[in-house]
């Protein structure tokens, strides 16, 4: 099965660095024209003509942003809402700016860059768009409460839309990444006892790279994945799939060698 994505118009969101920027790569290896936006850092933008500086915030800067991509490219074909915050803390000592700044980054962004591109899909008559959920929006973690309930949030986001772009030929679909290392969580820096404690939830126990996203990406965007809409895509290496999958290894560790 051949994915061709060559001439596809993509723009990524928080794509300056980490996950986003390995999805960006990753789309360009496919041929596409991509467009990264992010907020304005220390190397960002570095290409003119396709970084962008955006908040997804800024409903005014979303929509400029989608017309300028449409006017110069011609389309917008996939929108990848990548672009998040961690809001850390135990619900009862939350700051109330740290869970309005979780929701208005995480859900409103994806609604302001959904809303931004859809009226360039419709004219098109197809589209993908495809945002970042977290296991966290299956699962969610003691001290996580703000950063899960704006991921699940998304989730239910994301089926609304399938449902309402489904008669113009726009897909909308979330993934749900489990434990990649990034600036934002710090996971590769942890003691290695802290490291063996999350590792140890996972079927496939190795760290997720930001190449395992983006490979999940570009086959929502192609037509292979034409008839996959309003799901919600899990791929943290099968974290949780079993109370202890842990076990497994150790029984691995315990058999006879061949």
């Amino acid at each position: 099965m051949q994915l061709d994505l060559s001439g596809k118009v993509v723009l990524v969101t928080g794509a300056a660095r980490g996950i986003g920027a390995a999805i960006a790569d990753a789309f360009r290896a496919e041929g596409c024209t991509v467009v990264r936006l992010d907020l304005a850092s220390d190397g960002f933008p570095a290409d003119p003509e396709h970084d962008l500086v955006c908040d997804v915030r800024d409903g005014e800067a979303t929509r400029a942003v989608a017309a300028d991509v449409e006017r110069r490219f011609g389309r917008i074909d996939v929108l990848v809402n990548n672009a998040g915050i961690l809001a850390d803390g135990l619900l009862e000592s939350m700051d109330d700016d740290a869970w309005d700044r979780s929701f208005d980054v995480n859900v409103g962004g994806v609604f302001r860059m959904c809303k931004a591109v859809i009226p360039a899909m419709k004219r098109q008559r197809s589209g993908r768009i495809i945002n970042a959920a977290s296991f966290a929006a299956i699962v969610p973690s003691v001290g996580s409460g703000a950063y899960a309930a704006s991921k699940a949030a998304v989730v239910q986001l994301t089926r609304v839309l399938a449902s309402e772009l489904g008669p113009y030929g726009i897909t909308a679909n979330a993934y749900a990444p489990g434990m990649v290392p990034t600036a934002m969580n710090g996971f590769a820096e942890m003691p290695q006892a802290a490291q063996d404690r999350l590792l140890d939830t996972l079927s496939l126990r190795r760290w997720e790279t930001p190449q395992d996203v983006a490979q999940l990406l570009v086959f929502l965007a192609s037509d292979a994945a034409g008839y996959l809409t309003g799901a919600l895509l899990d791929i943290s290496g099968g974290k949780l799939a079993t109370q202890m999958p842990q076990r497994a290894y150790e029984l691995a560790a315990e058999a006879p060698t061949a």
